[in-house]
């Protein structure tokens, strides 16, 4: 999926974290992905990326062959402050003080606070279908919660969801991006394959958990103590015309709140964007990192 890609796992002070890398190109580019997936998920838009940006997609802890650290009773191993750190030394260690960052789902939110907490490495940000976590739960409503259900399911203490989803985590996995995607076949074989093998490992479902228990405690601290920050580099948002974001938020003005420099559109397609609508995902990000 990545030809002309190299493999390698960088040593962070938190986790071991796996990444494919694009040859050298142009300025660095880091790419991450949501729930519940990979690095992989960028496998339609990131070969041509590379022609113009040293590209970099990385398993975010706990996910793909990253590692899964143990947690504790604030669940700060998984908060998006520590994951954000790993990315950051991540990058360092390929040489790159300053870089691009786009992030989808769970990694648009460690995007957001990766802009926070290291304004001075972050010269742009592109978030894919997300509002930020405490407006989530801030405004919380039916529909929301309907959608958003496995934020709730997810959140419960060890080990009730990790036991239900292990009794069959493909089926989990697929219903879950099913459901989130307005167009269910853009998920190619091979992408899927490596969705499956990796969440069906016992440890990586349990980190998937913590990272939402971390969301739903310690992220929200961290969130409402930078509440008068803003996020000061140029900031693009991108999100599913089909999906709930589109349905329940003025995502422009949610974002306009937290940023000082926000543009944005909804594109055709549900959660997924690089994988239901990659030209037109691709098209957004290179016009917006090649400015």
């Amino acid at each position: 999926m990545f030809e002309g890609f190299t493999v390698s796992d960088v040593e962070t002070r938190g986790a071991v974290i796996r990444l494919v890398r694009g040859p050298l190109s142009g300025p660095p580019l880091l790419l991450m992905h949501g729930y519940p997936q990979t690095h992989a998920m960028w496998h339609k838009v990131a070969p041509a990326l590379s022609e113009r940006f040293t590209v970099v997609a990385t398993d975010l802890r706990g996910y793909g062959d990253s590692a899964k650290p143990p947690t504790d009773a604030r669940h700060a191993p998984y908060s998006k402050r520590a994951m954000a750190e790993d990315q950051v030394e991540v990058m360092a260690a390929l040489g790159f003080d300053e870089f691009f960052v786009a992030g989808h789902d769970r990694g648009g939110r460690v995007g957001h606070r990766m802009a926070l907490d290291h304004p001075g490495r972050v010269l742009k940000l592109a978030v894919l279908d997300i509002v930020p976590t405490l407006e989530i739960f801030s405004t919380v409503n039916q529909e929301v919660a309907t959608g958003y259900y496995h934020w709730f399911f997810l959140i419960q203490d060890f080990d009730l969801p990790e036991t239900l989803i292990g009794a069959d985590a493909e089926y989990y996995l697929r219903r879950k991006m099913g459901h989130w995607s307005a167009r269910p076949d853009c998920f190619s074989d091979e992408a899927m394959a490596e969705y499956i093998r990796c969440f069906s490992d016992p440890a990586a479902i349990h980190a998937s958990c913590e990272d939402y228990r971390a969301a739903a405690g310690i992220d929200l601290e961290h969130d409402r103590a930078d509440l008068s920050r803003k996020i000061d580099c140029p900031l693009l948002v991108l999100w599913g015309r089909d999906g709930l974001m589109e349905r329940s938020f003025d995502v422009l003005s949610v974002w306009r709140a937290r940023a000082a420099k926000v543009g944005g559109k909804a594109l055709p397609c549900g959660h997924y964007l690089p994988e239901e609508a990659p030209e037109e995902t691709l098209s957004e990000l290179i016009g917006f990192f090649a400015d």
